[in-house]
C-alpha cells in the first residue's frame, strides 16, 4: 500500500533526500550542486511509504511563472507500482487544497520517459525538448480545464 504524505520532520526530509540522491546524483549522474538548490526551503516535500519503506519524492513551489512541481523520484525497485501516479496525485491534491483563489499555471519540467505519466493527469508538453542536468525535458503544463471543478 502506497502512502504519500506532505513531510513535517527533518528525519523524514533527509529520506526524502536520500531518494532523491540515489535516482538523480548516483543513478542519472546529475551533480549534487544541480540537484540541491536553493528552494528546499521554500518547497513542499512529499514522501511516499511502501508500508514502512520510503520509495519515493517530490516537491511543489510557487514560482513567478506559477506553482512548479518538481523533483519526482522514485527508487528503481518500485518503480512500476504505482508510486509515481500517487506522488502526482497527492502534489497535486495539494496544490488544489491550497490555492482558494485561481492558479495561474501549474507545469513542470519532464523527463522525457516520464511524459506518459505526467500526460495521464491532463499535463500537455509545450515548446520544444531541452536539456536539464545532461537529461533530455519537456516543459508541461496543466490546462485549467483538468482543474478540479470547485
Amino acid at each position: 500500500m502506497i502512502t504519500v504524505l506532505p513531510i513535517s520532520s527533518p528525519a523524514d526530509l533527509e529520506k526524502a533526500f536520500a531518494i532523491r540522491r540515489d535516482v538523480f546524483i548516483d543513478e542519472q549522474q546529475v551533480s549534487p550542486e544541480e540537484e540541491f538548490d536553493e528552494f528546499e526551503d521554500s518547497s513542499l516535500h512529499f514522501l511516499a511509504v511502501d508500508g514502512d519503506t520510503p520509495c519515493g519524492t517530490a516537491r511543489w513551489r510557487r514560482t513567478s511563472n506559477g506553482v512548479k512541481l518538481e523533483r519526482f523520484a522514485v527508487l528503481k525497485a518500485f518503480r512500476g507500482k504505482g508510486v509515481g501516479r500517487a506522488l502526482v496525485q497527492a502534489v497535486l491534491d495539494s496544490v488544489f487544497s491550497q490555492q482558494p483563489e485561481p492558479i495561474e499555471r501549474i507545469y513542470l519540467h519532464a523527463q522525457v520517459t516520464a511524459m506518459p505519466l505526467y500526460s495521464s493527469f491532463g499535463f500537455v508538453a509545450v515548446g520544444p525538448m531541452f536539456e536539464e542536468a545532461g537529461i533530455q525535458h519537456y516543459k508541461m503544463v496543466l490546462p485549467a480545464s483538468a482543474y478540479p471543478k470547485r
